[in-house]
């Protein structure tokens, strides 16, 4: 038989070669196209509907599986979901298959409550087997936290699924003893993938975030059984000024062994006698619909040793002058409080100081100024006016004697303005006329107004 020549042979392994390369591409578009998973980009290169709603599936199916209890926490197909609610009075066409998941990014976020949840290893590698790519990221325990150390075993901070480029972003939130919620920061280590996710684009990660905790619904979006907060624009509301800061335990550490805390009765009765009132504080505001944050010793006391300042005998608050509502000295009343005095005006240098308990609540109210804020100060007996200016902060939620309070976030550069560079070291003997870095004198209120302005009680 005469041997075929190596031209045939090459002839022939392309023409079989091209017949199996037309069956597999008419076996994928008659068959596997029209599946929901493989076929994962539209014409345009975008992720297709289809593919992002059947990722989302598959994760929740796994996820009710291992009764991981779930909740969506993507800003961007809540604020869809908000949406609707206000206009579906007026939507009559029905709605597309994906309206609210496929949102155009490529991730979806949810959260869990890491408290409901026993730790599962199976959940990972059943999704691991299902075709995810996991990256789960841990970090410290802030619950464990004492002033000599941060101890215990790292938690699960985020887990991250990726399946065919999309990705599922899962927050675990853990309840603190202020009665919140609250999850970690995303810190990548070195040695992990930086492509796995679009890091800078995630909802959740780029700080830590603290929560009151939300009443969940289950409803169907997009024919998927979901649940959802109830109610959807607080919790957004929530999100946008989530941002949490923990004490500095190690600076705090440093400082008592310098500064030995004060372990007397008088000093405990008076750390049980101050966190007894900024609760309730706390509490009165917060009906009122009134934010405040730390201010003067009571923030000094947090950031440098995680606790109050014993020797201030007060607690200091802020409140910006465009939350002030004309019942609050009434509320504060009510709530067993009593007005010590109340100095200025709305429109110029209001200080408001009640009593409860032998502890005195000072209330600053802040003014906006170009570049700067400032309060007011008053000495009653001569009518002599005061200013303390600090640079613009943005507010932060932080945790102080088992309560979620707000603080400014450029916490540092607060407490500079107006303790200066020595703020580190305590000051038994403090003249908050002279002594804070951020005084100055301004002017003195006319006498026919001291009835009104100055009140002492």
């Amino acid at each position: 038989m005469p041997r075929m020549s190596r031209t045939a042979v090459l002839l022939l392994l392309i023409v079989s070669s091209s017949v199996f390369l037309l069956f597999q591409l008419y076996y994928y578009r008659k068959y596997v196209s029209k599946q929901p998973g493989p076929h994962l980009l539209n014409p345009a290169g975008h992720l297709t509907a289809s593919h992002v709603q059947w990722t989302v599936k598959k994760f929740l199916a796994l996820a009710q599986h291992f009764k991981l209890p779930l909740f969506l926490a993507d800003t961007a197909a809540l604020s869809l979901l908000s949406q609707h609610a206000l206009q579906q009075h007026d939507r009559l066409e029905r709605e597309p298959p994906c309206s609210f998941l496929c949102t155009g990014r490529p991730f979806t976020s949810f959260a869990v409550y890491a408290n409901l949840w026993k730790y599962d290893p199976g959940f990972l590698l059943a999704a691991e087997q299902k075709g995810f790519e996991l990256l789960e990221l841990r970090g410290e325990d802030p619950r464990l936290a004492s002033l000599d150390t941060l101890s215990g075993e790292k938690i699960p901070l985020y887990f991250l699924f990726r399946l065919h480029s999309y990705v599922i972003q899962v927050v675990f939130l853990y309840e603190r003893s202020g009665n919140y919620l609250w999850h970690g920061a995303l810190r990548l280590k070195a040695d992990m993938d930086r492509s796995f996710a679009p890091f800078k684009l995630l909802d959740y990660g780029r700080h830590a975030g603290a929560y009151d905790r939300p009443q969940v619904v289950l409803t169907v979006l997009d024919n998927l059984d979901v649940r959802v907060p109830r109610n959807v624009t607080l919790f957004l509301a929530e999100q946008r000024q989530a941002r949490f800061l923990e004490c500095r335990y190690r600076d705090a550490r440093n400082f008592l062994q310098l500064y030995p805390d004060d372990s007397s009765a008088a000093a405990v009765d008076f750390r049980r006698k101050a966190k007894s009132l900024l609760h309730l504080a706390a509490r009165t505001l917060s009906h009122l619909g009134v934010p405040f944050w730390l201010s003067s010793g009571t923030c000094l006391g947090w950031f440098r040793q995680c606790n109050i300042i014993t020797y201030g005998r007060d607690v200091d608050i802020g409140i910006f002058i465009a939350d002030f509502r004309s019942d609050m000295i009434a509320a504060f009343r009510d709530a067993g409080l009593s007005l010590k005095h109340k100095f200025g005006k709305v429109e110029d240098s209001l200080e408001l100081s009640f009593l409860s308990d032998e502890v005195k609540l000072d209330i600053f109210f802040f003014y906006e100024e170009g570049d700067v804020v400032w309060n007011g100060g008053t000495q009653a007996k001569s009518g002599r006016k005061f200013k303390y200016i600090f640079p613009r902060f943005s507010l932060c939620w932080a945790e102080l004697l088992e309560l979620k309070v707000r603080v400014p976030c450029e916490t540092l550069d607060y407490l500079m303005a107006n303790y200066g560079t020595t703020w580190g070291v305590p000051v038994r003997s403090w003249d908050w006329k002279s002594s804070p870095s951020n005084v100055q004198e301004n002017g003195v209120w006319p006498l026919a107004e001291w009835s009104e302005l100055i009140q002492v009680y």
